[in-house]
């Protein structure tokens, strides 16, 4: 029986995911979908500017490269998980009711946005490090619309910080359950967490691009796998894992290993190659034609 402590220390969850305001129906998913990326612009344009570059570019980008990743986005998640996807005609693009899987969005969204960025002329990699952070902000913004929606937790628990869950809402092996890890809070902190390193980080070291685009695969994947062990919602799964897990540790050992790799050996061997070029080599004599000899005088 949990005390009456931890039943008022619970997160409670919203009895809807839409809000009304008169004639006007808001969902709440999509709502957090757009202040994710709005928070993305303006952090990214920031960052971008400082360095010399013009907001334009970053409107620009964000045109393509947002469309891109939802599309991108929804594509995973329907290739992945399409037993979740609502029986009906517009079931593939109730984005509203949840359903974009990260990996399709990052992919999709950097594609485009990279075609868009060299096509202009500027360092699509330059570009990559710059919105490092603001991927992180409008990830951690984003899972708050799986609390709206009541999705993605984790397993039951006693914690003070356990959510609370609708009976309609639980897997049926925890019907009898009401409280469960809320994976997206972990996701959310950890992705505030991992940004605010990022550009610490970023101020004190010089980075070569896209080193700071990979220390952020990184630290995502690397929590996401955690998370994902929590994490209680139907999945596929191979060799005893969740997809997601898989793509986790793939990208994680990828993306760890790219950036020790390009920041640290690669940019000794590039250094060693520049110095090697400034060396000024000794002048020789000139050589003199083989059958051409100087008559003596």
């Amino acid at each position: 029986m949990r005390s009456a402590v931890t039943l008022l220390a619970s997160i409670p969850s919203p009895s809807s995911g839409v809000l009304e305001l008169g004639p006007i129906t808001i969902h709440m998913y999509g709502l957090m979908l757009l202040a994710g990326i709005a928070a993305c612009i303006f952090i990214t344009g920031k960052r971008w500017v400082a360095r010399g570059g013009d907001w334009d570019l970053i409107f620009r980008v964000a045109v393509w490269g947002v469309g891109a990743g939802i599309v991108g986005a929804r594509l995973y998640h329907l290739a992945t998980s399409w037993d979740q996807v609502p029986d009906e005609w517009w079931g593939p693009f109730a984005v509203w009711e949840g359903g974009l899987g990260i990996w399709g969005g990052i992919a999709g969204g950097v594609l485009v946005g990279g075609i868009v960025a060299k096509r202009a002329g500027a360092s699509v990699t330059a570009l990559l490090d710059a919105a490092a952070p603001g991927l992180l902000v409008a990830q951690a913004i984003g899972r708050v619309g799986n609390w709206w929606n009541q999705e993605l937790f984790g397993e039951p628990t006693d914690l003070p910080w356990g959510l609370e869950i609708d009976t309609d809402r639980r897997p049926d092996a925890y019907i009898f359950d009401s409280t469960f890890h809320p994976t997206f809070l972990y996701e959310a902190l950890w992705n505030l967490a991992a940004a605010a390193l990022l550009l610490v980080l970023d101020s004190r070291f010089r980075f070569r691009p896209p080193a700071l685009f990979a220390l952020y695969v990184s630290l995502y994947t690397g929590f996401r796998f955690y998370v994902e062990s929590l994490r209680i919602d139907p999945s596929e799964h191979i060799a005893g894992l969740r997809v997601n897990s898989w793509m986790s540790l793939i990208l994680f050992v990828l993306s760890t290993s790219f950036f020790v790799y390009w920041q640290f050996f690669r940019g000794r061997r590039d250094e060693r190659r520049r110095r090697s070029s400034k060396r000024v080599e000794p002048k020789t004599a000139m050589a003199v034609p083989r059958g051409r000899v100087r008559p003596r005088r």
